[in-house]
């Protein structure tokens, strides 16, 4: 198929590929200009005036459904290239003058995001003023193209191989309750002793819900568990675990000072799961350098952080 973009006389703007590219990610024409700050009216101009230039119809539209054509895709393909390269260009040339800017999106979990991540970006913006970041906190992985994450900081290691990752610091999970409830209830024996104690489940955003996936002596084994408390926000569980009601699975870094205090004691200590740290990103932003400069203040801060852990 012949490329849109071979016709020498197409002449189209920067501006209205990242129109265009905008109303691919929402499939919708308001939602777009919703986004951009702009009327629905100059949006569907803007795509009008890049079909002209392009000799080439890029939507499918009807009163209720907006769907890409054959050379839509490839417009998009090729455009998001583009779009891309230009930042990469501007990014590049700041840093060269010392004066890194633009907008860095980034998205984590909610308690982590709290406590830690949103801790280590304040940093980084300290350093580099010019870069305007977005901490977007969520309890679901997204998918980081189709949602302008441009780097997602997530706990686990299922990750795909279609971004890449670099291991910020080690973290696992354990399984923990209070001594009130391992009083009453009694510290389960084994794996199939767990599955009869009620279990605070934590809709994880990288777990399917109440399947616990544990790791002893290098073997792998699934239990799935139940309770009468499920939630999707870490921090609300660990307080359930702290007041008597069950036993949850949490990472180190959460529970590890109610651990020492004693507020909180492991049950099953020889079972747990890895769980660390991970800077995540697509491979067409492995370039970027605000990414570049962003996870290199990352692995500084996390490894100071991790040292802090260790010794507290």
């Amino acid at each position: 198929m012949k490329s849109v973009f071979t016709n020498q006389n197409n002449k189209f703007s920067i501006e209205d590929l990242q129109v265009f590219c905008e109303v691919v990610r929402t499939l919708n024409f308001s939602q777009a200009a919703q986004r951009l700050g702009s009327s629905p009216a100059y949006i569907t101009k803007r795509i009008q005036t890049l079909e002209t230039q392009l000799e080439c119809k890029l939507f499918h539209r009807s009163t209720r459904h907006v769907s890409l054509t054959e050379q839509g895709e490839q417009v998009y393909e090729l455009g998001r290239r583009i779009l891309d390269s230009v930042i990469e260009l501007h990014e590049e040339l700041g840093v060269k003058r010392n004066e890194p800017r633009g907008v860095l999106r980034v998205s984590t979990s909610f308690g982590f995001g709290r406590r830690v991540v949103g801790e280590s970006l304040a940093e980084f913006s300290r350093k580099y003023p010019e870069i305007q970041v977005r901490l977007d906190v969520l309890d679901h992985l997204l998918d980081l193209a189709q949602n302008k994450i441009d780097l997602d900081i997530r706990i686990g290691d299922v990750i795909s191989p279609h971004y890449i990752a670099r291991r910020l610091a080690r973290n696992h999970r354990v399984l923990c309750a209070s001594p009130s409830y391992v009083e009453e209830h009694g510290a389960p024996a084994d794996l199939r002793a767990l599955t009869q104690q009620n279990c605070l489940i934590i809709k994880e955003r990288d777990h399917p819900v109440g399947l616990w996936k544990l790791t002893r002596r290098g073997h792998s084994y699934n239990v799935k568990v139940r309770g009468s408390l499920v939630t999707n926000n870490g921090e609300i569980a660990v307080a359930w675990a702290l007041r008597g009601h069950g036993i949850t699975l949490r990472s180190i870094w959460d529970v590890g000072s109610h651990l020492q205090t004693g507020a909180l004691v492991t049950v099953l200590p020889e079972y747990t799961q890895e769980a660390n740290i991970w800077a995540v990103y697509p491979e067409r932003l492995s370039s970027s350098a605000k990414i570049k400069l962003c996870v290199k203040h990352m692995e500084e801060y996390f490894q100071r952080w991790e040292q802090e852990q260790t010794a507290s």
